[in-house]
């Protein structure tokens, strides 16, 4: 309860202060920083215009005169989570209502930077507003408009796309299935012409030898290794025998192809985005109308929740997803995943959110589950969503991490993440470029937006 105390005098402390120009002083936190596994125990931390100027532990006298300080009370502080595959909902006819929703949902969840893996022309907007300090939200990375075979028409058109998304500002790009190879190299050459990654889905007349070769960036959803691991390759270009992204031929696959699989995208610097969650969740057994009342459901609409409900019904109803079936495929993700982040293939935390029954922000935390049933340690959980994120944007130490220099995104919760995971399910402070949003302000926008979605 003191910590909650704290937290808001904290937002009562600022809520006048202008926007990135907050000086102030947290002191007595533990820190997980994020540069190690280390936790550098009773600190204080100074913040001003909205970076991190010194770190020092709190027994030592910090030049600051200011009347701005907190005490921590023990809280321990952690740079937050990514979401780096998320589809960033459109503004449709110029309302900006469930984009907004969307950002306040994966701060409330501790989540501080965005990949959007869907793009659209109004999320460049989105995006702008919230660098100007307009609205609230993480820090958010764009693809454009994806690729695939039914955007894609020619080599000349896919070329004139890269280079259109490129000069419209966006910072990646996302390829979907259905590319012939013709039109996937000529995407890939003007894309690494440009320098704009690109990532995705393995279109299956390209296959994922082929894309790691040629520069793809990010595996999302693992996508391509059960398929390059299929000794007929016929079998996996029938829908009927393959079933939803190759599940129902996954005891077919040859694990003596694995290992160059792995080094190859170990040669070619390449990173995986696992999803864990949403095969978990689309693909897995559990009915598709039991996730209807789920607590985070309150803040989807109902029209979406329905959508949802309908997306995975026909795989039900087909028979496909029976747990003779999604059983051994789930458990074969796993294996695949731990064998890639075991031969230090980088890996990203994604949810795939807002996407059948992954909740914007709370979605983190089923994937950070998931990952941690895998087999992984907590670090390199929490490392998937600070460190790396940073790093696959070149950014390495600007974000991410907890240290001098380092833009003030940051979250408090009442344990050490790195033993107890579900800490993060509940933080009570969020501090973004220096703003601080406390546990009553997230509360409260939580409650408007489930407010905006009542049921009838």
């Amino acid at each position: 309860m003191k910590n909650f105390i704290i937290a808001n005098f904290l937002f009562f402390l600022f809520s006048s202060s202008p926007l990135f120009s907050q000086t102030y002083l947290i002191s007595n936190v533990n820190i997980v920083t994020m540069e190690s596994d280390e936790v550098l125990h009773n600190q204080s931390i100074l913040v001003d215009d909205g970076k991190i100027i010194k770190i020092v532990p709190a027994s030592e006298s910090l030049d600051y005169e200011g009347n701005q300080v907190v005490d921590g009370n023990g809280s321990f502080v952690y740079p937050g989570l990514a979401e780096f595959h998320s589809h960033i909902p459109v503004a449709q006819n110029g309302n900006t209502q469930l984009q907004e929703e969307a950002m306040w949902l994966y701060l409330a969840n501790g989540v501080l930077r965005v990949r959007g893996m869907i793009g659209h022309a109004s999320h460049l907007p989105l995006k702008a507003r919230i660098d100007s300090g307009e609205l609230d939200g993480p820090r958010l990375f764009l693809s454009g408009p994806s690729f695939s075979g039914t955007s894609v028409s020619s080599v000349e058109q896919a070329e004139k796309m890269v280079r259109d998304e490129k000069a419209a500002g966006y910072d990646h790009l996302k390829l979907h299935p259905g590319l012939e190879m013709d039109e996937f190299l000529a995407i890939a050459k003007t894309a690494k012409e440009l320098d704009i990654p690109f990532g995705g889905h393995v279109s299956l007349n390209v296959g994922l030898e082929a894309s790691l070769k040629n520069g793809y960036k990010s595996i999302e959803h693992m996508d391509g290794y059960i398929e390059a691991m299929i000794p007929d390759y016929s079998k996996v270009l029938d829908p009927k025998l393959a079933g939803p992204f190759t599940m129902l031929l996954v005891k077919e696959a040859d694990l003596t192809k694995l290992p160059a699989l792995v080094d190859l995208t170990l040669e070619t610097k390449a990173w995986i985005a696992p999803t864990l969650t949403l095969f978990d969740r689309y693909f897995g057994s559990k009915p598709a109308d039991e996730y209807r009342n789920i607590p985070e459901m309150k803040y989807m609409s109902a029209e979406q929740v329905q959508n949802w409900i309908n997306a995975k019904t026909p795989y039900e109803e087909s028979g496909v997803l029976t747990a003779e079936n999604v059983q051994p495929y789930l458990e074969f993700r796993n294996m695949l995943f731990m064998t890639l982040h075991k031969a230090n293939v980088p890996v990203l935390m994604t949810s795939d959110s807002p996407q059948v029954f992954n909740v914007p922000g709370f979605s983190i935390h089923h994937e950070i589950e998931l990952m941690s049933e895998a087999g992984m340690s907590n670090y390199e959980i929490l490392k998937s969503g600070s460190v790396n994120p940073a790093k696959y944007f070149d950014e390495e130490g600007e974000w991410g991490v907890i240290k001098t220099g380092a833009s003030a995104d940051f979250v408090l919760v009442s344990e050490n993440p790195l033993q107890n995971l579900n800490t993060l399910q509940k933080p009570f402070m969020v501090v973004m470029k220096g703003k601080i949003y406390d546990r009553n302000e997230i509360q409260k926008q939580l409650d408007r937006i489930e407010g905006n979605h009542k049921r009838d």
